[in-house]
C-alpha cells in the first residue's frame, strides 16, 4: 500500500476525496436548505420509508417547517437543483422508478428518486451530532466499572469452558464500554478545560452548580480508585486461562464479512492490547486507569481555581471581563489619537521615560576613563527627576512655603484634646473594675508597648510600659491567666499576671483578678 493510502486510513487518494465531498454542503451556499433537505429523508427513514420521490421530499420539508420555524418554506426552494448538487456531493443516490409512471410522457421523462447513499447518510449524521453536541451530555460514568469487572470475570469464565461466541461477546462489549469511558472522559475534561479558561462564566449558574460537579468528580475518584486494582487482577486472570485462544474464538466468531481470517486476528489482537494498557499495562508504565484518576484531580483543582476566581470577581463586583470590556469601549469611543493615547497613560500608567543629565560638581576628581558601571553615581533631586526642573529653576530663589496658622492651631488643639482623653482614660485603669471603650483602648495601647519590649530567650523576665501617667506591669505567671472585663467582652491573657499603678507609685492594683 503506498505512504499516502496507509496516511489516509487504507483509502487511496480518489477515496479519501470522495468521502471529504460528502461534507461539501456543510459549507455551500444555501446551507442551512441542504441541511433541512438531508433532515427530511432522515425523518422519513425513519419511519422506513427510504426511496423518496421530489414530491414526497416537498410534503416531508413542509411537515418540518409547521413542526420548526427554521425550516425553510419548500415552495421557495429549489428542489430538482439542490438535490442534483446532493447527488453529485454523494451524499444521495438517484435511480429511476418506471412503476411511478402514470403516462408514457412521465416513464419517458425518468420518474427519479433519490435516497441516502450510506456514506452519505452517515455523513449527516455526524453533522446532526456536532450541531447537537453540548455540555449537558460531558459526565463520566462511575456505574460503568461494576459492569466491567463482572464482564471480565464472564470472559474468564467462557474462555475456560471454551465458548467462541461468548467469548465475542463479553470482548466486544469490553472493548464498546471501554472506548465510552474514554471518550466520555475526553470530552468531559475538555469541557472543564474550556470552562476554566473562558471568561463567560455565569457567576450564578456555577455557584449553583459547583457541589454537584465536584461531588461527580469526587464520586467517579474514589470508584476509579477503588476498582483499579481489582480490574488490573481480573485481567490478569482472563489471560492466565490462555491468550492465544480467547483472541481466536473472539476472531472465529466475528461476523464481518469483508475481513480476512487475518484481518479479524490482528483488529482483536490490537483490542484487547488497548484493554490491557487501560487496565494492566506490563511493567511499572503507568495504566490509562490510573492517568484518568489524576486528572481527576486535576480537575478538581481547576474548579477550585475557578471557584475561586468567581468569588472574587463576585467580592469585588465587577469581573475583570467586564472591566476590559469597557475599557475596549473607552478605547474604541475615543475621538482621536491623542484621546486614546491619553487613557493609555491613565489606565496603564506608562509614558515616555524622562531622561536627565547631570555633571559631577568637580567634574576633574572622576578619570575620564573610568566607564558607568565603576563611576561613582551623581545624586540626583527628586524635582529634577518628577518635574524635569532643577531646584529653584525660575526665579533663582526657593518656592515660599505656604503655612496656614488657622489649620495648624486646630490640628494642635485636637492633638492635646486627645492626649488629654488618653490620659484620662488610662488614670481610670487604676481603680476600675469594668473597662469602658476608652479605658479598653488606653490598655490595649499600654500592652503594645509592653509586649513590644520582650526580650527572646527570657520569658520570665516582668515587663512594663510607662505612658499616659500609668505604669502597666506583665509579671509571668506560667499556667495562669488573667481575664480584663470590658464593655465589649472579656480579654484573657495567657502567663501573665497584669498590675497598673500610676507613675511614681510604689502601690500594686489591679483591674482584673488573676485565674489559675
Amino acid at each position: 500500500m503506498p505512504d499516502s493510502a496507509a496516511a489516509s486510513f487504507g483509502l487511496d487518494d480518489f477515496g479519501l476525496d470522495d468521502r471529504l465531498r460528502l461534507f461539501s454542503y456543510v459549507n455551500a451556499e444555501n446551507g442551512v436548505a441542504y441541511l433541512w433537505l438531508l433532515r427530511a429523508f432522515d425523518a422519513a427513514r425513519s419511519s422506513y420509508h427510504v426511496v423518496l420521490h421530489a414530491s414526497e421530499v416537498q410534503a416531508a420539508l413542509a411537515g418540518l417547517a409547521q413542526a420548526h420555524p427554521g425550516c425553510p418554506d419548500p415552495a421557495t426552494l429549489e428542489l430538482p437543483r439542490l438535490l442534483d448538487a446532493l447527488v453529485g456531493w454523494g451524499v444521495l443516490d438517484r435511480s429511476q422508478d418506471g412503476a411511478r409512471a402514470a403516462t408514457l410522457a412521465e416513464y419517458r421523462n425518468r420518474h427519479s428518486v433519490y435516497q441516502f447513499t450510506e456514506a452519505g447518510y452517515r455523513a449527516h449524521r455526524a453533522v446532526e451530532s456536532v450541531l447537537a453536541a453540548g455540555l449537558d451530555d460531558s459526565t463520566l460514568s462511575r456505574l460503568v466499572f461494576a459492569d466491567l469487572l463482572a464482564d471480565l470475570k464472564a470472559l474468564r469464565d467462557a474462555n475456560e469452558a471454551g465458548d467462541p461466541e461468548e467469548v465475542y461477546r463479553k470482548l466486544n462489549r469490553l472493548d464498546r464500554a471501554l472506548a465510552d469511558v474514554a471518550e466520555r472522559a475526553a470530552r468531559f475534561y475538555h469541557m472543564l478545560g474550556d470552562l476554566s479558561r473562558t471568561h463567560d462564566v455565569r457567576p450564578e449558574a456555577f455557584l449553583a452548580h459547583k457541589d454537584a460537579l465536584l461531588a461527580h468528580l469526587r464520586d467517579f475518584h474514589d470508584e476509579l480508585q477503588r476498582y483499579t486494582p481489582r480490574l488490573r487482577e481480573a485481567v490478569h486472570e482472563v489471560e492466565a486461562t490462555g491468550l492465544e485462544r480467547m483472541i481466536e474464538a473472539a476472531a472465529e466468531a466475528d461476523e464481518r464479512l469483508f475481513a480476512t481470517p487475518a484481518e479479524r486476528l490482528a483488529d482483536w489482537q490490537r483490542r484487547w492490547a488497548g484493554l490491557r494498557s487501560w487496565l494492566a499495562p506490563a511493567g511499572d508504565a503507568p495504566s490509562e486507569a490510573e492517568r484518568l484518576a489524576g486528572a481527576t484531580m486535576a480537575a478538581i483543582g481547576s474548579v477550585l481555581a475557578l471557584l475561586r476566581r468567581v468569588t472574587e470577581a463576585r467580592r469585588g463586583g465587577v469581573s475583570r471581563e467586564s472591566q476590559l470590556r469597557h475599557l475596549a469601549a473607552w478605547f474604541t469611543g475615543a475621538g482621536s489619537d491623542d484621546a486614546a493615547h491619553a487613557i493609555f497613560e491613565v489606565v496603564f500608567g506608562l509614558g515616555a521615560s524622562r531622561h536627565v543629565g547631570v555633571a559631577y560638581a568637580d567634574p576633574e576628581s572622576i578619570a575620564s576613563r573610568l566607564s558607568w558601571w565603576e563611576a561613582p553615581a551623581v545624586e540626583l533631586s527628586r524635582t529634577l527627576v518628577q518635574h524635569g526642573r532643577m531646584p529653584g529653576q525660575g526665579n533663582g530663589r526657593p518656592a515660599r512655603i505656604e503655612r496656614s496658622e488657622a489649620s495648624r492651631r486646630v490640628l494642635r488643639e485636637r492633638q492635646l484634646a486627645e492626649e488629654r482623653r488618653q490620659a484620662e482614660a488610662a488614670a481610670g485603669l487604676v481603680d476600675a473594675t469594668v473597662l469602658d471603650e476608652a479605658q479598653s483602648g488606653a490598655l490595649r495601647r499600654l500592652l503594645d508597648i509592653a509586649l513590644a519590649a520582650r526580650v527572646a530567650g527570657r520569658a520570665e523576665v516582668p515587663l512594663a510600659a510607662a505612658a499616659f501617667g500609668v505604669r502597666l506591669t506583665l509579671t509571668p505567671r506560667p499556667g495562669r491567666f488573667t481575664t480584663v472585663v470590658t464593655d465589649s467582652g472579656r480579654l484573657h491573657l495567657d502567663g501573665f499576671e497584669v498590675s497598673v499603678t500610676p507613675a511614681g507609685h510604689t502601690g500594686v492594683r489591679r483591674p482584673a483578678e488573676a485565674v489559675a
